[in-house]
């Protein structure tokens, strides 16, 4: 696949490697998923009727309430860390009602036949069953993703942020039966509305303030793994890099719950000294990691887009301005300025576009993909022109900024005695001055 030219140049840059023969789909690409959302519907009705039975309405409103308060904060979080290359919702959608729906009601169905049918030891099932079953169900439907939509997962930071949804919804509605039964039913029951509206508050600071980062964190290990499987082009690394991954997060949770139990049955102090000296480390650790792959898809621009500078689909200063979350806001303001919020709208669609356009080129000069080429070449055009459309909503509407024109190589620039001459690029460009190109 060669970088298209622009128009007025006929400048391309060397071509990607040459594809493989197509393959043949045997289904639809719509029913995979479209059936897995119905399992993760039918599961919330089934998990929702066992909350209901075994809370009562009155434990089941107050756990839900407690339980959605801390979601939209977690989710933001998730949603800020996406920002270059925002993912379509109706699959973040999907990761967070299967971990919410499907894991839990699996995991529920699990560690209670272990504990009630096969009789296994409470301290057994938190530590072995819980965290084996638990983080492979909250892993399955990220991985649902990743395999039949491959596309959507452009990077860790998206495997990162569907695993994490993923464990924002089982921590959910694990938080619902926790909270609403073990804590506010146990109190009403014993002491009536006033204790178990102490024992909420109290398992709230705990299960919440204290641990609300847990199953998020966990699954972001399956994430990482994920995310490398996007990026190869070798099918062995690609069926394996979630393993690691997915066994880390499993030794995390049963080493969390280790500690639970320790402190319960021996020393409080166990679980303080676990949380502070291991799993704050591994928390941080994990936010550092996340920011360095964000900062990462933004330098991806500057790395894989000059050849389209080259051709002229591009100039210098608006591939600039794409290389950090501040650049990208400075754009914006000065789109807003010259061109009201439709001129903000627009430069976000260029920017998301010109990000999707990286990472695609990025895919081809890494042999991902190459059987769906021409699929591709189709993607990449499309991504162009809505860059191409975009520009128009801004460009020339700053009456600070000359008539000017990027070729490729140099500007063109008409200068107040109506006189155009040709003016290299400055080697620093200034930042935002998007003005037209040729490819647009």
């Amino acid at each position: 696949m060669a970088y298209l030219p622009a128009p007025e140049t006929g400048i391309s840059p060397p071509p990607a490697p040459a594809p493989a023969p197509p393959r043949k789909r045997s289904l639809p690409r719509w029913l995979p998923m479209a059936g897995a959302s119905v399992v993760v519907g039918v599961a919330a009705l089934v998990m929702l009727g066992i909350l209901g039975f075994n809370l009562g309405p009155t434990g089941l409103a107050v756990g839900l309430v407690a339980a959605i308060l801390p979601v939209p904060v977690l989710i933001a979080c998730y949603l800020w860390l996406d920002r270059y290359e925002p993912e379509p919702v109706r699959y973040l959608l999907f990761v967070f009602g299967w971990g919410a729906a499907v894991a839990t009601l699996t995991a529920y169905g699990v560690n209670t036949a272990a504990a009630d049918l096969v009789k296994l030891p409470e301290a057994l099932v938190g530590v072995l069953v819980a965290p084996f079953i638990e983080e492979l169900m909250k892993a399955l439907g990220p991985l649902l993703v990743l395999w039949f939509r491959r596309d959507r997962i452009s990077g860790i930071t998206d495997g990162l942020v569907y695993c994490g949804l993923s464990g924002v919804g089982f921590a959910m509605v694990e938080n619902v039966l926790y909270l609403g039964g073990h804590g506010f039913m146990s109190g009403y029951e014993q002491y009536g509305p006033a204790s178990g509206t102490a024992l909420v508050f109290g398992m709230f600071i705990a299960r919440i303030f204290m641990s609300g980062f847990a199953h998020p964190l966990f699954t972001s290990m399956t994430g990482i793994g994920i995310g490398f499987a996007a990026r190869t082009p070798s099918k062995a690394v690609r069926v394996l890099a979630p393993l690691p991954g997915l066994i880390l997060a499993m030794m995390l949770h049963g080493a969390w719950n280790l500690m639970a139990i320790l402190s319960g049955e021996v020393s409080p102090y166990i679980f303080l000294y676990g949380y502070i000296a291991v799993m704050v480390p591994v928390f941080l650790t994990m936010v550092g990691v996340a920011l360095w792959v964000r900062a990462r898809e933004g330098r991806l621009a500057l790395t894989v887009l000059p050849p389209y500078v080259q051709a002229g689909w591009f100039t210098p200063p608006e591939l600039a301005s794409l290389g950090t979350l501040s650049r990208r806001h400075a754009a914006r303001v000065w789109a807003k300025r010259v061109a009201g919020d439709p001129g903000r709208k627009a430069m976000r669609d260029f920017q998301f576009a010109a990000t999707k356009l990286a990472l695609v080129r990025d895919g081809l000069n890494r042999g991902l993909q190459i059987q769906q080429l021409q699929q591709l070449q189709d993607e990449e055009l499309e991504l162009l022109h809505r860059m191409a459309q975009a520009r128009q909503v801004y460009t020339g509407r700053d009456p600070q900024m000359p008539n000017a024109q990027w070729d490729g190589q140099q500007y063109q620039i008409v200068f107040p005695d109506n006189v155009t001459r040709r003016v290299p690029a400055p080697p620093e460009p200034v930042v935002p001055l998007p003005v037209a190109s040729w490819g647009g």
